[in-house]
């Protein structure tokens, strides 16, 4: 699910032009991940790897994470489920 999740967003990136020549990538919807790169090829890349680090980041802070196509990370209450030392 957590790939699916990735490639559904990866698929709704958009990639500019800037003024300076450069390119800059993001995803509508979620605010956050973006990346620059010479290419367009080079600015999707570096996306999908800032990407994958702020959803490591927001599923380990218990973020509610946006609905894409139909994909959702959110189960409702805690994603993740802290055992006291003792009981691990």
């Amino acid at each position: 699910m957590l790939t699916e999740y990735i490639q559904k967003a990866m698929a709704c990136a958009v990639v500019e032009k800037t003024e300076e020549g450069e390119y800059v990538a993001s995803i509508p919807g979620i605010q956050g991940p973006w990346a620059y790169g010479k290419t367009r090829k080079e600015a999707k890349e570096e996306l999908r790897s800032v990407f994958e680090e702020w959803l490591v980041l927001a599923l380990r802070e218990d973020d509610d994470l946006p609905l894409l196509e139909g994909v959702s990370l959110n189960f409702g209450g805690k994603r993740w489920q802290k055992q006291p030392a003792a009981a691990r």
